[in-house]
């Protein structure tokens, strides 16, 4: 499977080359563009043609200039691979799942996927015996699930082009052992679809949407674009989803459904402690298992459990712990405020004994470099 080693290489050999002096003009435009963003609202379509069109300028720019003088078409494409990594992680969090519209279709996708995962089966998806092998349908899936844990388009696209080629194989594998006569696309999207659901991938619409409008759009093509289509193709697929869309009775798949809906409700219901049960013998509630879990993971090295925390992972239990971190900050900031302020009135001139090394000190320069404003890498 493809990793992400080369594309460490390239990405670090890009930030060594925007460190060179004379790489000033260059960096100054990527920087501009990053903070340029800022003063939009997020309008997934538009900014997609925004960065694709400074992939272009940039592309010409690098082409024509003296720190790629004779560079091969490889190496600028190197150069513009590490661009679009460094331009897409700054900007991840302003393009990534950025309307309500997104974040509603990720999470009706993985509920409704985490109901079929309780009886879908091959079958039901006319998957022949002779392609279901648990042993790569299982690597698949891992190779999927990491889709998340990358910010560049690449990257992603690299998870899903490692899921495919997973499932690809298996397919080649069946054809020459077996026998099997295969059918293209009708082999290979129902493996996938099965995969997809096995492995329900976080913000999976997101994350395919992110790689269609980010990724520079002269890799998406051939392969890569066959295998990114069907991906596309089957979250379509799962999402619209119904008895007819599988080889099950209608009667049975209703039933199925409502009965994995009832298993959830039954869960949430256990899993979520009531307000006497969460209120302990000092009279201070319980946050939950939400928070409780946050403080474990802390343990003990802060007392403010969501500053790495996004929006998205809040439930309702952490509703109160946030009120009460909340009122604790609150209160020692007004408290320090009160503190500074007497400390302040009660100081005396007199504590401070050598008034000519005080000049001294504030006489020092800054110190500031040359090209401060040519680190690209931070």
């Amino acid at each position: 499977m493809e990793g992400s080693s080369s594309s460490s290489a390239i990405f670090y050999d890009f930030l060594d080359r925007m460190r060179n002096p004379a790489s000033l003009d260059l960096v100054r435009s990527i920087k501009s563009f990053i903070v340029s963003f800022s003063f939009y609202a997020a309008n997934p379509e538009n900014d997609g043609k925004k960065v694709q069109e400074f992939y272009t300028t940039m592309e010409d720019a690098i082409r024509d200039h003296p720190l790629w003088a004779g560079a091969t078409d490889q190496e600028v494409d190197c150069a513009m691979e590490g661009l679009e990594k460094y331009v897409m992680t700054k900007l991840f969090s302003r393009t990534f799942s950025s309307t309500p519209e997104d974040v509603k279709i990720d999470l009706e996708t993985s509920q409704k996927i985490h109901l079929l995962q309780t009886f879908l089966k091959p079958e039901h998806l006319d998957i022949p015996a002779v392609l279901r092998n648990e042993a790569s349908w299982l690597l698949a899936e891992k190779e999927l699930q990491k889709i998340n844990a990358f910010k560049a388009p690449r990257e992603k696209l690299l998870c899903v082009m490692n899921c495919c080629k997973v499932i690809n194989n298996l397919l080649l594998n069946a054809s020459m052992s077996e026998n099997h006569v295969l059918a293209g696309a009708d082999d290979f999207l129902p493996v996938l679809i099965y995969v997809m659901i096995k492995a329900n991938p976080p913000q999976l619409h997101s994350n395919l949407k992110f790689i269609q409008l980010y990724r520079r759009q002269t890799k998406l093509v051939s392969e890569a674009a066959y295998y990114l289509t069907n991906l596309v193709s089957a979250k379509t697929f799962i999402f619209e989803l119904n008895a007819k869309s599988l080889s099950i009775d209608e009667i049975e798949f209703e039933e199925s459904m409502q009965a994995a809906r009832m298993t959830n409700k039954e869960t949430e219901k256990e899993a979520t402690p009531t307000l006497e049960e969460r209120t302990t013998s000092q009279g201070q509630t319980d946050p939950g298992p939400s928070a409780r879990s946050h403080d474990k993971e802390t343990s003990g090295a802060s007392n403010y459990p969501y500053m790495d925390k996004e929006a998205g992972d809040l439930t309702i239990g952490d509703v109160e712990r946030l009120l009460s971190v909340y009122k604790q900050v609150v209160t020692k900031y007004t408290g320090l405020c009160t503190a500074v302020k007497h400390l302040s009135l009660s100081r005396t001139e007199p504590h401070v004994t050598n008034l000519e090394a005080r000049n001294v000190f504030l006489k020092q320069p800054e110190k500031t470099g040359k090209n401060s404003d040519q680190r690209v890498g931070e």
